[in-house]
């Protein structure tokens, strides 16, 4: 797996904290809504994320989500050309409730 060495100068609210093989592990940080939305479709698009089938979305530090970001989560893993399976730790209650009415209880283990 590869760190991403590029997180500690970007001020990001997600970034792929490791990439290799077939598992990949995004953390998230702060607020996922509108203004950030394009960053977390262009994260979702990066090469580093073609290979592996296993995606840990790490959440523990993620405040608050709104429902756009919710549904391009949901959009990437549906529409991956491999099939993706997602867990998520460390998701906040109020974060998991976005995460549910988005629909990604349908494809995601949660973990604490």
């Amino acid at each position: 797996m590869t760190l991403d060495p590029h997180h500690s100068t970007r001020n990001a609210p997600v970034w792929i904290a490791e990439a290799g093989g077939h598992h990949a592990v995004l953390a998230f940080s702060g607020t996922l809504d509108s203004h950030a939305l394009q960053v977390l479709e262009e994260l979702l698009m990066d090469p580093r994320l073609r290979e592996p089938t296993h995606w840990t979305l790490e959440m523990s530090g993620l405040e608050n989500i709104d429902l756009a970001s919710a549904f391009a989560l949901m959009r990437a893993v549906t529409r991956a050309p491999e099939p993706v399976s997602l867990t998520v730790r460390g998701a906040r209650p109020a974060v998991h409730r976005v995460l549910r009415h988005a629909g990604l209880d349908t494809v995601v283990t949660y973990a604490e």
